[in-house]
């Protein structure tokens, strides 16, 4: 096992066995007829994962890849080995020579999964020449590669003089892309006489510090403290970032702003219309005049919420700015400020839930398959492997797939959401020698959307009819006398298979007349069927003459 393989699960190996080789002797036609049936398909299912650690250079090892699917490093190119993946950019890649698989590129775990831990990257590896599938799943291990950032590199925090210990003020956001104890694990606050800084312990909410007033201020005696924030990371080595806190005490302004909820919560479904209003959040502020007037600010103006939602400063109300995309993103998390003219503020959280509407077709995608399959096929014979995806979600992205009734062929659930298109009859070129089959994909919305897909297939001949002569017998009548080389009767025999398999040869048998070998009286050409007479025919010396034409 090598150092970055994980576990491999339940491996079951199924070599497709099955061979038939059938000789048949057809007297009337002496022709020696060989069937050879095809293989069967069957899809192995086993579970391989793997763990690397992150910014890993391009091709470095991640797993025996050859090794766990049970091959040698050669077999890998001669069995047509592969990744079958869709969607995102290919992050893998086989290393043909080793059996490795090794890494396409420098990766990112941050930008692969944003905050999700475990980051794992799921896809399959397809053996061509049986056409089996592997699910393989590799984690992507966290390293402290990013430093805890704030969104400002500098705070106004304004607090009135009269403000009682152990009052808190919020402080600005921080945020760390690592995950577990590379994240954002604690802050310091510079030495001073006025003040500490805590947080909250909320699971839900993201680390904002708060800062603790430990002693009551004076405006008189300072009216401005500067001070310095450091938040840290747990990685080895300690990564931390700092802010400037600058702390404005001012006259009594006794009453904040208070939202009527601490969280707001809606959900909306994807297809709103550009500028439709999502809620309104409301705050007040008990005070009186210029100190109860109330302005509303987004407290995370990230790029991405900014170019969706929009905030009227003066009614509270959010809206959207940008079209909704349930598959882009399907919940959006806003952190909202009420701000009072001196600056005592209050903050509250938005929740908005995007409802997925039935806006995507399902997709098929054909993996591997045949354009041709030998009309001696047995029943179960896979001709196609295919992918099914919708990118909706729920009953709006369950897919079933179907095709007509009427052909011999049906479908097969593979894993994940592959699908084998299957023989389930054998097949008689004679009958039909081409196939278009629709592979008909619904998911389950209302209304439901569906797409076709068309696959031709060609039924290979075999030699398997004998050739047929219209009669078993024919009469013919010459006169006497005739001349040498005449023509005398043409037989033709019809063949329903084709090509070489219909192409027909004609021959004497080897019988005697009056002691002679037949072929010295009449002959036959090969190709076309047509008797000639060798010998001009006396009706004294004999009066019928009977040959047997193969």
């Amino acid at each position: 096992m090598n150092s970055n393989s994980v576990s491999l699960q339940q491996e079951v190996l199924k070599e497709p066995v099955m061979a038939a080789l059938q000789k048949h002797r057809r007297h009337s036609g002496m022709v020696v007829l060989f069937i050879l049936l095809g293989t069967l398909w069957e899809a192995g299912a086993r579970q391989i994962r793997y763990s690397i650690p992150e910014e890993l250079d391009k091709g470095s090892f991640v797993g025996n890849i050859a090794h766990d699917l049970g091959l040698e490093p050669q077999e890998l190119a001669e069995r047509g080995v592969r990744i079958v993946s869709r969607g995102r950019s290919q992050l893998f890649t086989l290393n043909l020579r080793s059996g490795s698989l090794v890494t396409a590129g420098r990766i990112d775990r941050e930008e692969l999964c944003a905050q999700t831990a475990p980051c794992l990257v799921s896809f399959n590896i397809l053996i061509e020449d049986k056409l089996n599938l592997y699910p393989i799943e590799v984690e992507i291990v966290d390293i402290n590669d990013n430093t805890p950032r704030f969104f400002r590199e500098e705070l106004e925090v304004k607090i009135l003089e009269n403000a009682v210990p152990p009052s808190r003020f919020p402080l600005m956001e921080v945020y760390d892309l690592d995950v577990g104890m590379n994240s954002l694990q604690g802050f310091r606050l510079s030495e001073n006489s006025h003040f500490s800084v805590d947080v909250r312990s909320d699971a839900n909410r993201p680390k904002y510090p708060e800062l603790v007033l430990e002693r009551a201020l004076d405006r008189e005696g300072e009216a401005i403290h500067h001070l310095v924030l450091t938040a840290v990371d747990g990685g080895d080595p300690v990564r931390s970032g700092t802010a400037r806190i600058l702390v404005i005490v001012l006259d009594a302004n006794d009453n904040a702003p208070v939202f009527t909820q601490p969280v707001y919560r809606v959900s909306v479904p994807e297809n709103l219309p550009v500028g439709t209003p999502v809620l309104s959040v409301n705050a007040t502020d008990q005070d009186e005049g210029v100190h109860a007037e109330v302005t509303y600010s987004f407290l995370r103006g990230t790029e991405k919420i900014s170019k969706i939602f929009c905030l009227n400063v003066s009614t509270g109300e959010i809206a959207t700015s940008a079209n909704l995309d349930y598959e882009d993103s399907s919940f959006y998390e806003l952190d909202v400020e009420a701000r009072d003219r001196p600056g005592l503020v209050d903050r509250a959280k938005v929740l908005i839930t995007i409802l997925d509407v039935n806006d995507n077709v399902p997709e098929v995608v054909v993996t591997s398959g045949s354009r041709s399959v030998a009309e001696s096929t047995p029943p179960g014979t896979v001709i196609a492997l295919f992918q099914v995806y919708d990118r909706d979600s729920g009953l709006n992205g369950l897919v079933t797939c179907s095709i007509s009734r009427s052909l011999p062929f049906e479908l097969e659930k593979s894993v994940d959401n592959y699908y084998q298109l299957v023989t389930n009859t054998v097949l008689d070129r004679e009958q039909i020698s081409l196939y278009n089959i629709t592979i008909t994909a619904t998911d389950k919305g209302i209304p439901p959307l569906s797409t076709e897909t068309l696959i031709y297939l060609n039924v290979a001949d075999i030699n398997d009819n004998p050739p047929a002569f219209s009669k078993s017998s024919y009469s013919v009548y010459i006169p006497e006398n005739n001349p040498r080389g005449a023509s005398i009767f043409s037989v033709t025999a019809s063949d329903p298979d084709s090509q070489e398999n219909a192409r027909v040869t004609y021959s004497l048998s080897e019988d005697t007349l009056q002691g002679a070998s037949l072929s010295s009286y009449v002959s036959i050409n090969s190709d076309t069927g047509i008797l000639y007479a060798l010998h001009s025919f006396d009706y004294e010396q004999f009066r019928d003459l009977q040959l047997s034409v193969t």
